[in-house]
């Protein structure tokens, strides 16, 4: 029997379901990703597989006594608690049988029958529970996840209180763990370590993430929450957007054949009142059918619309920095920095929380001047903020007003647009336009605040975040959007596919004291996060002046190890990645070309369907072609 089972579940607000029919079972030990649209639903359903909310229609059944615990996209804590009290919350309940023990215990010395039978049971409770060492593991959760057990909750940043959170639901040891974004607020490596934590969790996990890397590394099931139902795809992300694209081009087909087949019938009617025909009343029926079925549709929701006006062109350099130093008091936030940063670039910042990614950006641009060094930018420049936090939203105030406060239009680049129709490109509907913001739900406030950003000309975009809680579709867009960007972006992101699709440099805090040696060491790396990592490890097995080689005879040859790093160097960028890629690109040709010699060893196949025989032929000798060119061209970069 499944752990959780949903069958015929339904949930609305508002005139649109939620929950329309969905059905969903969760076994022992599977790790379960549910992904789908903004709004559409995904947090509630956490919410009442987790039994804080009821569903309107539909039975929810679980497995004995299973253990459930929901770990919030925003966790909240009790006002002026600390650290050690809020993940200590994890195991209120065996907190409490052990207090009732040790009241009936340190009472009376004699116990009457009642008594005595309720000291056993919970007894026993304690025992199964792990009640005796809840203390034990609260602290062994607080350092695993490296948390200060005396810090207030309230004056921690947003991944350490992510990460309090987390501590609370693992001390609570449940049979099945239910988080809402739970990368949010992380940075690199606490995401790292959270996948690696969760790939060995023993118990079930149901996740919703839009943080591809993270989904594909953790997920062994992909579940969509679409237009109020649930469908089920095994496999990682990459095997969901593929059979994701069939279904949609199977669905279009069905529906465009039904539509086609309502005209005609329409087309029918009219023509037989016109000629005052006798009509077939099962005709006329179906017709009523017909029309009941297009109006029930649910049509898929559309795509985000974006549109960037990038203002008038900045200078040719954004900004040029030299050695430059910046210290609060004795703590170093930038140390001897140099760097040139110019129109058009695509600059990623990659760091731990609390590093000084947002410091390094207000020194970049002009906000703060640097302890010692030179900053010199460039003319003409038009900045837009995207902040994570959301605080420029007014929770209050209507989309409509948020986005073109006291007018019904906006210009947008060239073009001036009605409000409705601009909120319409981002999937707001005209009748959510005089909604109060804090009716949308975490990713619909990002859209909105996107929306916003889009409005204003802007030459230099900065993005604190602005991934979190977009959908898997929005964020594609987002991506293209800013590929195309004419102007200069800064991108502070820890969705590490997102940082490789879109960054053309990557200023990182190399915080680790064996590589960096000193802190505030902040360095400038070609390429995306992947690049990063590559370049990074490469620089670690350097030997440096501390590790240098004991001396050796001038005539003895030179190691060898030295001369590859040496030799790789002289690679460019762009080599650099072909060489990379081309052991993937020749194990995928060589996979495909085994896939069709097995095709065409079977002699039906001439007999069968001789022209795809002859056509497997041509591409089997043309994938020994490109084989050769792929090993020849690697066999080149490798001694270059």
């Amino acid at each position: 029997m499944a752990l959780i089972s949903l069958s015929g579940a339904h949930l609305a607000y508002g005139h649109v379901p939620l929950l329309d029919g969905a059905s969903l079972a969760l076994e022992a030990s599977e790790r379960v990703a549910l992904i789908g649209r903004n709004g559409t639903g995904k947090s509630s359903l956490l919410k009442v597989l987790a039994g804080l909310e009821k569903l309107d229609d539909g039975l929810l059944q679980l497995q004995g006594q299973v253990r459930r615990v929901w770990v919030a996209q925003e966790p909240e804590f009790a006002p002026g608690v600390s650290v050690f009290e809020a993940v200590s919350q994890g195991v209120a309940g065996v907190r409490a049988l052990r207090d009732r023990y040790e009241a009936l215990t340190g009472g009376a010395e004699v116990l009457d029958a009642a008594s005595a039978q309720e000291l056993d049971e919970l007894q026993t409770l304690l025992e199964t529970q792990g009640g005796w060492t809840w203390e034990q593991r609260v602290q062994e959760a607080l350092q695993r996840l490296h948390l200060d057990p005396t810090a207030s909750v309230a004056d921690l940043s947003g991944g350490t209180r992510k990460r309090v959170a987390l501590a609370q639901a693992l001390v609570a040891r449940p049979d099945v763990l239910l988080l809402d974004e739970p990368t949010n607020h992380l940075d690199m490596e606490a995401i790292e370590w959270l996948q690696e934590l969760l790939c060995a969790w023993p118990g079930a996990l149901i996740l919703v993430s839009h943080d591809r890397a993270f989904v594909d590394a953790v997920a062994t099931r992909t579940v969509e929450l679409d237009r109020g139902l649930l469908r089920s795809y095994p496999g990682d992300f990459a095997a969901f957007e593929a059979a994701k694209a069939r279904e949609l081009e199977s669905e279009a087909l069905a529906q465009a054949r039904a539509d086609k087949l309502l005209a005609q019938e329409e087309v029918w009617v009219r023509k037989g009142v016109e000629a005052r025909r006798t009509r077939s009343v099962g005709r006329v029926a179906r017709l009523q059918a017909l029309r009941a079925q297009r109006a029930a549709r649910r049509e898929q929701v559309g795509q985000v619309r974006l549109e960037l006006d990038a203002g008038l062109p900045s200078g040719k350099i954004v900004a040029e920095l030299r050695d430059v130093t910046l210290r609060f008091g004795e703590r170093t936030i930038v140390d001897r920095f140099s760097s040139t940063l110019l129109r058009g670039d695509k600059v990623g910042l990659i760091g731990p929380n609390g590093s000084g990614k947002t410091t390094l950006l207000k020194l970049i641009l002009g906000e703060l001047q640097p302890t010692s060094g030179t900053v010199r930018r460039g003319t003409q420049l038009q900045v837009a903020y995207f902040d994570q936090l959301r605080a420029g939203l007014d929770l209050d105030a209507t989309l409509a007003d948020t986005i073109s406060p006291g007018s019904e239009w906006i210009e947008v680049g060239s073009s001036r647009k009605h409000v409705m129709s601009y909120l319409s490109d981002f999937l707001f509907s005209p009748e959510r336009a005089n909604s109060p913001v804090r009716t949308l739900s975490g990713g619909e406030r990002n859209r909105l605040l996107l929306a916003r950003l889009f409005a204003l000309p802007a030459n230099v975009l900065v993005l604190d975040e602005p991934t979190n809680d977009l959908d898997v579709e929005t964020l594609e867009l987002l991506e293209e959007l800013l590929q195309n960007y004419a102007g200069t972006v800064f991108l502070v992101s820890h969705d590490r596919r997102f940082l490789d699709h879109v960054v053309t440099s990557t200023i990182a805090c190399d915080a680790d004291p064996e590589f960096a040696g000193r802190p505030g060491r902040w360095r400038e790396y070609e390429g995306g996060y992947e690049d990063w990592r590559r370049q990074r490890e490469r620089a670690r097995v350097v030997p440096g002046p501390a590790a240098a080689p004991p001396q050796r005879p001038i005539s003895s040859t030179p190691p060898s190890a030295p001369a590859v790093v040496s030799a790789s160097r002289k690679l460019s960028y762009k080599d650099q990645r072909e060489l990379d890629a081309l052991p993937a690109r020749i194990e995928a040709l060589e996979s495909e070309q085994r896939s069709i010699g097995q095709q065409l060893e079977d002699p039906a196949l001439y007999v069968r369907d001789p022209q795809s025989a002859a056509e497997l032929s041509r591409r089997h000798a043309q994938i020994e072609d490109e084989l050769m060119m792929a090993l020849e061209r690697w066999e080149a970069l490798s001694r270059s």
